[in-house]
């Protein structure tokens, strides 16, 4: 977990497979309903609903839990989610992001803040902690879709900044402003994503020694099983 985190990204799971997944899937299920309610329900012509799908479909959700998770979103007119932010410093004095989708706001903070005490550290107010991040938008292709040298072609061509690839899939980096442009243009020759997300990534980065792993883990997984937790991001970087 280098540089920043994605809450489905922290690898350390530590046997929690099936619990990991329906929490993951609860996630998702809540993005899709969500981006079904504020736009259309036609994912061609919804570029947040589209990308929620494609997420869900990278992660294995099942199709009938695709179609429930829009239909809810006409079933449920009187539930209104919030897309809310929550940063701060945790253990080792790291620099947190926590975003959160919700219908409870007094409740998430609450959760949010006993969270952060219990574990050393604190929430701060908006800005807080952003300031030690750069937003951008954060596209992921797995390594199987296509080669290295095709995606970085393909992605410069379609605007992004920067595109990375590692053992296990590509990073394309672009503005906030333009990842539904340079998706849609990637979309012209890849059809599988693992994600399409705008991220905070750390300018700098805390490395955390060995025996701080522990402690550090515990926290982010206490956040992450938080069901109005979103995503978390953090410029912890573990010493192997």
């Amino acid at each position: 977990m280098a540089g920043h985190s994605h809450w489905a990204g922290i690898k350390h799971k530590k046997g929690k497979a099936d619990k990991q997944r329906s929490k993951i899937f609860s996630k998702l299920s809540k993005e899709i309903t969500v981006a079904a309610k504020l736009g259309d329900k036609d994912p061609a012509i919804n570029p947040r609903l589209r990308s929620a799908i494609q997420a869900a479909r990278s992660a294995n959700m099942p199709k009938d839990n695709i179609t429930r998770a829009i239909n809810k979103s006409s079933i449920n007119t009187e539930l209104n989610f919030e897309n809310l932010r929550y940063e701060g410093f945790g253990p080792e004095k790291i620099a947190v992001i926590v975003e959160t989708l919700t219908d409870n706001k007094n409740r998430t903070a609450s959760n949010i803040r006993t969270i952060f005490q219990k574990a050393g550290g604190n929430l701060g107010t908006q800005g807080s902690a952003s300031h030690n991040f750069n937003q951008l938008g954060i596209i992921k292709v797995d390594n199987a879709e296509i080669s290295d040298e095709d995606i970085f072609e393909i992605a410069i061509e379609a605007g992004a900044d920067e595109c990375k690839s590692n053992t296990d899939f590509h990073e394309i980096q672009c503005s906030v402003n333009e990842i539904y442009n340079v998706k849609k243009e990637l979309e012209k020759k890849i059809t599988n994503f693992i994600s399409t997300e705008i991220e905070w990534i750390p300018l700098n980065s805390v490395e955390i020694p060995k025996e701080k792993n522990e402690d550090l883990i515990n926290f982010f997984e206490t956040l992450e099983e938080d069901d109005d937790v979103q995503n978390i991001y953090s410029n912890a970087e573990f010493v192997k």
